[in-house]
């Protein structure tokens, strides 16, 4: 079974977390230490996995995020543990990955396309993007986005830089306003109690050793050059590609006084995955044989065949259509209410029509 696809199955099946972000506001003081009044009643997420998910050893330092929302903004924090705290580059809008960083993926539409990406190390040193769709669906990003009114802070529990120093971790707050996010968001307007955005985060952590008294990144014996990062994310996505939306978690907006309602994946969202392993499948038909499938049998067949993960090598029998010219396709079924379609496109994009 051949692996060099473009757009690889991956290793994971639908299981992305569901977060529960409670309305919050009280009194809000940004410093980047999460140990506040604000945050007390607000949960954790579980501790991020490797982005590969199950298959990689459980990261060495425990990661972990909070999320909450007031009418204006919503509200991020994080605490990244570990001893092994440095950071250099101090220039807004570097490629701020290139040191250890925190990074968060906000799809507010769950299209799968037209998301934030924003990365920070722990000099509080932030790159602010927009992509227009995923970079394996040929998306550019906008590296000239700057989202407005966003705040952060870092806090530090240790010395940054010092590898001697008794450090135990560094965390981050962040204050992301709804109006910078609404144009990207159903509707153009901020959520409403018991809507969802699709999020992620990722932990970029590099291998270092300690040299000369100051951390240096942990070199390959065999081409000299620093080993690759470690991913680490909240919604592993099976495959080093954190660009993968289908994949993040569901972020659901409890009201006031709603925070023990139980929230579920919309059934449209299941039903969207599975027109999503076609859609693997046909990206995987036209590296193979050079044009997309023409029919489901086909399909089916090539999935089957490629797919790292027993739970994605089937789809369920949603009475598919599927409509392949010489440069796309569209793949639709039913809504699960049989009042609309769903479909999947050629270029990555999800999307729900009434009827």
């Amino acid at each position: 079974m051949s692996t060099n696809y473009r757009i690889p199955v991956p290793a994971v099946g639908f299981r992305p977390p569901v977060y529960i972000c409670r309305y919050n506001d009280k009194p809000f003081q940004l410093n980047g230490n999460l140990d506040k009044d604000f945050w007390k009643d607000i949960p954790f997420t579980d501790d991020f996995p490797d982005i590969e998910g199950a298959i990689r050893p459980v990261p060495r330092f425990r990661t972990r995020a909070k999320m909450a929302w007031d009418k204006e903004n919503l509200y991020i924090g994080a605490v990244l543990e570990g001893d092994e705290i440095w950071a250099h580059q101090t220039e807004h809008d570097c490629v701020i990955f290139n040191e250890n960083d925190f990074e968060i993926f906000i799809d507010p539409d769950s299209d799968t396309q037209a998301y934030v990406e924003y990365e920070m190390n722990a000099l509080n040193t932030t790159w602010d993007l927009l992509l227009t769709k995923a970079y394996r669906d040929n998306g550019k990003p906008v590296n000239g986005l700057e989202i407005k009114g966003m705040r952060t802070a870092v806090y530090i529990d240790g010395e940054l830089n010092n590898p001697e120093a008794r450090s135990r971790s560094w965390s981050v707050e962040v204050v992301l306003p709804f109006d910078a996010l609404k144009e990207l968001a159903a509707e153009n307007r901020p959520p409403v109690s018991g809507e969802y955005y699709r999020v992620n985060f990722s932990r970029v952590q590099w291998k270092v050793d300690t040299v000369d008294g100051a951390f240096q990144k942990r070199l390959s014996e065999e081409t000299g050059r620093p080993l690759p990062e470690d991913n680490w994310v909240w919604a592993p996505t099976g495959v080093i590609n954190i660009h993968y939306p289908e994949l993040w978690a569901f972020v659901f907006f409890a009201g006031r006084g709603e925070e023990e309602k139980v929230y579920s994946i919309p059934e449209d969202e299941y039903r969207k995955w599975e027109l999503r392993k076609l859609y693997y499948a046909q990206q995987a038909c036209l590296d193979e044989r050079g044009h997309y499938a023409g029919s489901m049998e086909e399909l089916k067949e090539i999935l089957a065949r490629i797919s790292p993960c027993e739970e994605n090598r089937t789809v369920k029998e949603l009475g598919y259509r599927l409509e392949t010219t010489a440069h796309s396709f569209e793949i639709s079924c039913p809504a699960a209410d049989g009042n609309g379609v769903l479909a999947v496109f050629s270029d990555g994009k999800t999307a729900a029509f009434p009827l």
